[in-house]
């Protein structure tokens, strides 16, 4: 086997009489069928000494110092070294120099996965965590011998996963590509051999896969209720959404490719076949949180007859006069307002700022490659490449600079085609007499991420519509935050109320 040793020799002068001078990454000959030759190496040195640094990328913290660099075409005989510092894109630290001293958990990732779910996408390479103390280690030796696995689901009769290669999807991308799902059955499902059921498909919050479905299964409250038949006999399909920049959204792009016609055309009608649900719009009901609460919203629009309701909870930004604080067609900057102030992302529900979108966004930079949020697989990457044209180096282009925060503004007029609000004042003839009784949309209104802005305005273009007059059922409750209200006891219920007034 070969010893593959990715050396990177940092040189340092440090506060303290001793400090780091080397970091020396190796790959365990283990990995060889695994690796790679061209990715993004991470080097994470968290001060608050969490368990997986890797785990902690997300939200943005002040006590973490990421380096990152790209290493392309990496030959597998020779040993990489690295010299000045000038190639490495630094989070949280203008130089090694300025690295606070103290005791770090430090650890390597080696994202190989160009396009995914970010650092820790199934298939990149990362070590065991080295505790250190930069006041006193002169030399670190990682080594990458672990894989980040693919998800599995629980073992449990009642659970299935589905795994289909799409057609549309491959065709677009030139290679396979399959789409995935878990599938809760009803507890009756085995004992009643000849009935269909209707279906819920469920969207998750950024980040989530179909594999979420075992927290559920590992509930016992709610694995005691959907078993004991007091639950609606109803199918819930737990989509995924992996996809080449990030969360997927389940809708059609310029830069993700037709993952809306791929769910449609493909998924569904997949699933209804092989798990005896009932093949009809009347009886197909879609729902979710967060990312989730978008996607299914934005498929319940554009949509209207293939789903018969959505519940949607704290949806992102469903008008992009309110991208969060951002205002994308009118205001100059993604990170400063107009006085010079740094946009808060994330609040408490007393309304102390958690971080700025300036350092959300330097937390995506540093992973994504080039150091560009646009490849990061996070949150505001996987905006980017929903709702954004793709550029001539095949690339999304970006709504705003990753470093300056600059809007671009003939990117944001493509961005509207993804409004949500947009898109229902130009078509609200057509498709507001096919979505009656089909909304329901709840809201706290101190959203930790600022949603209800966007939503408010979306709430008031409804409450003035006109043939027909909309039954949209919009709920906000005051002083609650993102998903406070959201759970799967309580959609089920409210599907099933559905479902009782349609009989």
């Amino acid at each position: 086997m070969k010893k593959i040793i990715l050396l990177f020799i940092l040189c340092i002068t440090a506060y303290s009489s001793a400090a780091i001078n080397r970091i020396a990454i190796s790959i365990d000959p283990d990995m060889d069928s695994h690796f790679k030759s061209s990715g993004r190496i991470l080097i994470i040195l968290d001060h608050a000494q969490t368990a997986e640094p890797r785990n902690n990328l997300w939200p943005p913290r002040k006590d973490i110092i990421i380096l990152a660099r790209d290493v392309k075409n990496w030959d597998m005989q020779k040993t990489l070294q690295t010299g000045p510092l000038k190639n490495w894109d630094i989070l949280n630290a203008t130089s090694l120099k300025t690295i606070p001293g103290g005791k770090y958990t430090v650890q390597a990732v080696w994202i190989q996965e160009h396009f995914g779910l970010g650092a820790n996408s199934a298939g990149n390479l990362f070590s065991p965590v080295r505790l250190i103390d930069t006041d006193k280690n002169t030399s670190v030796n990682l080594r990458l011998s672990h894989i980040i696995p693919q998800p599995k689901l629980a073992a449990y009769p009642l659970l299935r996963k589905v795994s289909m290669v799409s057609d549309s999807l491959t065709a677009w991308w030139h290679t396979t590509v399959k789409q995935e799902a878990a599938v809760l059955l009803p507890a009756g499902y085995f004992k009643n051999p000849d009935r269909h059921y209707p279906v819920r498909y469920n969207i998750g919050g950024y980040g989530s896969r179909y594999d979420r479905a075992n927290t559920l299964v590992g509930n016992a409250n709610f694995m005691r209720w959907w078993t004991s038949g007091n639950a609606p006999q109803i199918i819930t399909v737990f989509l995924d959404p992996a996809g080449p920049y990030g969360d997927n959204y389940h809708i059609n792009s310029a830069n993700n490719g037709p993952y809306g016609y791929a769910l449609i055309h493909e998924m569904i009608p997949y699933i209804e076949r092989n798990f005896r649900a009932i093949p009809r719009s009347k009886y197909r009901f879609v729902d979710g949180c967060s990312t989730g609460g978008w996607v299914s919203l934005a498929l319940q629009l554009f949509y209207p007859d293939m789903f018969n309701g959505c519940w949607s909870y704290s949806p992102d930004p469903v008008d992009f006069h309110y991208t969060q604080l951002i205002n994308i067609y009118r205001d100059d900057n993604a990170f400063y307002n107009n006085r010079g102030y740094a946009h808060p992302s994330e609040r408490t529900t007393l309304g102390d700022p958690n971080f700025s979108i300036r350092d959300e966004v330097a937390f995506e930079n540093i992973q994504g490659f080039s150091g560009s949020y646009t490849t990061s697989g996070e949150q505001w990457g996987a905006w980017n490449a929903l709702f954004s044209p793709k550029g001539k180096n095949s690339l999304p282009m970006k709504i705003f600079d990753g470093k300056t925060g600059k809007i671009d503004k003939d990117v944001a007029r493509y961005w509207q085609r993804y409004d949500l609000l947009h898109y229902l004042k130009q078509n609200w003839n057509a498709i507001g007499p096919r979505l009656q009784g089909k909304i329901y949309i709840w809201m706290g209104d101190m959203d930790n991420y600022y949603l209800n802005n966007a939503m408010h305005a979306f709430n008031a273009f409804l409450k003035r519509t006109q043939h027909p007059v909309s039954d949209a059922a919009i709920e906000f409750t005051p002083m609650l935050g993102h998903c406070a209200q959201y759970g799967h006891r309580r959609v089920l219920q409210q599907i099933a109320r559905r479902l009782e007034a349609i009989h």
